[in-house]
């Protein structure tokens, strides 16, 4: 769940589930009391509804497909900037999302964290930030449309802003799914051509490989979960190997995807129905 890019001819709304989302985490002891809104405490509280629902009638917490994606992402990022391999890092359609503020408090000057969203989006998270004090030069909130090729919200423009010498990812969490798989492809391409300007070039990122026909409890935990999401969720992959295929045709050289059972950070969640839906890719330029 997560303010979604926009498709072309949409306005810049701000999606209740970003809102929802953001307080999720901070339910759950990952977010600062500077992210709460009366938005999200309120939509929270529907969430909830949902997702007790998903886990009586389909068995799957998701709780812990949540908690999995996110604490997976954070794992993997984190590994690549302890070896020094990463020192900035671009968050596209961040929302709410407490990962910048979590990553500048772990590694200071270390790093340069910029969270990336709709215009509007935007706006309410640097206002945010702004109440806890946390802006600064290396953590930044900038406007960014994933779907634009070129102009002043591509990401393009942003990435010609950073330092060229310095290792760099882009990181995206419940957002590509949204996109049938032609935009996604597209960004996957944006993504990889931007990320090759650099000596080291990362993409982290959730996916969910599936059979085409998914029956039983699978089945019901999508239609439920794309039923609050108020949008149609894609599935872009089969198998993990139909991920490395895409990604390396999208032009990353080196493609891992993790199960949550292989991090040590999602391995609690991993046991559950739900956190072992999600998986984690890690791709490299």
């Amino acid at each position: 769940m997560r303010a979604e890019a926009s498709r072309p001819g949409q306005s810049d709304p701000i999606s209740p589930t970003a809102y929802a989302t953001g307080h999720f985490w901070y339910r759950h002891g990952l977010s600062d009391e500077a992210f709460v809104t009366p938005q999200g405490i309120r939509l929270d509280r529907y969430a909830r509804v949902v997702i007790a629902a998903l886990k009586l009638f389909g068995g799957v917490s998701l709780d812990a497909l949540m908690l999995a994606r996110h604490r997976g992402i954070d794992a993997r990022l984190a590994e690549a900037i302890d070896r020094g391999e990463v020192t900035q890092i671009v968050e596209i359609a961040a929302g709410l999302s407490p990962r910048g503020w979590r990553f500048r408090r772990r590694y200071g000057d270390r790093i340069t964290y910029i969270e990336t969203d709709l215009p509007q989006m935007a706006a309410t998270k640097r206002a945010l930030l702004a109440r806890g004090h946390f802006l600064g030069a290396r953590h930044r909130v900038a406007e960014l449309d994933a779907l634009a090729d070129d102009g002043p919200l591509s990401l393009t423009q942003l990435a010609a802003t950073l330092d060229p010498a310095q290792g760099t990812a882009i990181v995206t969490e419940g957002l590509v799914n949204y996109f049938d798989t032609d935009t996604a492809r597209g960004m996957w391409r944006r993504f990889a051509q931007n990320l090759s300007r650099f000596p080291r070039g990362y993409y982290f990122a959730d996916v969910y490989p599936q059979a085409k026909k998914v029956e039983g409890l699978y089945a019901a935990f999508g239609k439920l979960l794309g039923a609050f999401v108020k949008g149609r969720l894609e599935p872009h992959f089969e198998t993990s190997q139909d991920v490395v295929d895409e990604m390396k045709a999208a032009g990353f050289r080196r493609v891992t995807v993790f199960e949550t059972y292989e991090i040590a950070e999602t391995l609690d969640v991993a046991q559950v129905k739900g956190g072992d839906r999600v998986k984690i890719l890690e791709a490299r330029c």
